[in-house]
C-alpha cells in the first residue's frame, strides 16, 4: 500500500491548477481512447464536468468556447475530437503580447514635474489674449510652489520666469512684465492650511469610529 502512495512532488505538472487534479487525468483518459467517436462522447463530458465546476461563469458569453479552449490548453494540444469551435493554435495561445511603450522623459528641471511641461506645451498652443495671460501666470506660480517644495528656503522670481522662458522655447516671456507673482509667505502658508485641514478631518473621521449611530 504504501508503494501505491503519490506525493504532489511526483506528479504531473497541473496546466490549470483551477480544475484540480482528477479533471486532468479525465483529459489524459481521453487521450488514451483509441476510437475518435469514444473520444468524442467523453469529451463531451468532461466538458459538461468543467461548466459545473465553474457556474459563476454560466452567464459569460462564449462560455463554451471558453471551456473548449482550456480543454486542449489541458490536453497539450494532443486531443483529437471534434470541437465545435475548432482547436485554437499553441502560437496564438502562447503567444507575449508585445511591451508596453513608457513615456521616457527627463526634464531638466525635475523638481517641476512633468504635467509643468505639458501645461506650458497647452499654453504655447493658445492665442493672445488675457486667457492666454491668466494661464501663464497661473503655470508660473504653481511652478513657484513646486521650487519652493523642493527648495523651503526663497526663490526669486527672476528665477521662475527664466525657467518658464527656457521650458516654453522662448515662447512665454514674462521677464519684462510689471506684475509680480504671488508672494511666497502666501504660497507656503496655503500649502499649510490644507495639511491642516486634510489633518482635522483625519482626526474626526478616526473619532467618530466606533460611535452608534441611530
Amino acid at each position: 500500500m504504501i508503494d501505491e502512495l503519490e506525493y504532489n512532488t511526483e506528479r504531473e505538472h497541473l496546466i490549470i491548477p483551477e480544475y484540480g487534479r482528477h479533471l486532468q487525468k479525465m483529459i489524459n483518459y481521453a487521450k488514451a481512447i483509441e476510437t475518435k467517436e469514444e473520444r468524442n462522447k467523453v469529451t463531451k463530458a468532461i466538458i459538461s464536468v468543467m461548466g459545473n465546476l465553474q457556474p459563476h461563469l454560466r452567464d459569460v458569453p462564449d462560455f463554451q468556447h471558453k471551456l473548449w479552449d482550456q480543454l486542449f490548453i489541458m490536453a497539450d494540444f494532443e486531443l483529437d475530437v471534434e470541437s465545435p469551435y475548432g482547436m485554437p493554435s499553441r502560437e496564438v495561445i502562447e503567444a507575449r503580447p508585445e511591451p508596453l511603450k513608457y513615456p521616457q522623459n527627463h526634464p531638466k528641471y525635475r523638481f517641476y514635474g512633468n504635467n509643468i511641461k505639458t501645461m506650458i506645451d497647452v499654453a504655447n498652443t493658445w492665442e493672445d489674449g488675457e486667457l492666454k495671460e491668466a494661464l501663464t501666470y497661473t503655470i508660473a506660480n504653481h511652478m513657484k510652489k513646486c521650487f519652493l517644495n523642493w527648495n523651503k528656503d526663497t526663490v526669486e522670481d527672476d528665477v521662475i520666469l527664466k525657467h518658464l522662458f527656457e521650458l516654453s522655447d522662448g515662447k512665454i516671456n514674462l521677464q519684462n512684465s510689471d506684475e509680480d507673482l504671488t508672494d511666497a509667505t502666501s504660497l507656503m502658508r496655503s500649502k499649510s492650511r490644507q495639511s491642516t485641514n486634510k489633518k482635522i478631518t483625519n482626526k474626526n473621521n478616526n473619532n467618530n469610529r466606533g460611535r452608534k449611530r441611530y
